[in-house]
């Protein structure tokens, strides 16, 4: 079992930063892929990030690439998601995600979820 907790949402203005954190419980985080998915009102939620269990490996949604990072801690059992040069479209609640296996894009294979939490970018 993982239970997961983010934080670091907010209201940000186009073209600034902000740091979502994700942190898990239990012992096995580090076999865990994480990911982190977003949802804006009327729209469905949508793949954004993901990562290995050991970090290595990285995958990105288009729209996000080149502005979005996501790393882990194991040691901290927290995975981040770093935000920069954020738009108005990326208004939307994001959440964190974890797997077993290997990372993936399609959010029905992530069996635990955190609440969310609110990212608001102002234009």
């Amino acid at each position: 079992q993982v239970q997961l907790v983010e934080s670091g949402g907010g209201l940000v203005q186009a073209g600034g930063s902000l740091r979502l954190s994700c942190a898990a419980s239990g012992r096995t985080f580090s076999s865990y892929a994480m990911g982190w998915f977003r949802q804006a009102p009327g729209k469905e939620r949508e793949f954004v990030a993901a990562i290995s269990w050991s970090g290595g490996s990285t995958y990105y949604a288009d729209s996000v690439k080149g502005r979005f990072t996501i790393s882990r801690d194991n040691a901290k059992n927290t995975v981040y998601l770093q935000m920069n040069s954020l738009k108005p479209e990326d208004t939307a609640v994001y959440y964190c995600a974890a797997k077993e296996g290997y990372l993936a894009v399609r959010a029905v294979t992530y069996g635990y979820w955190g609440q969310g939490t609110q990212v608001t970018v102002s234009s």
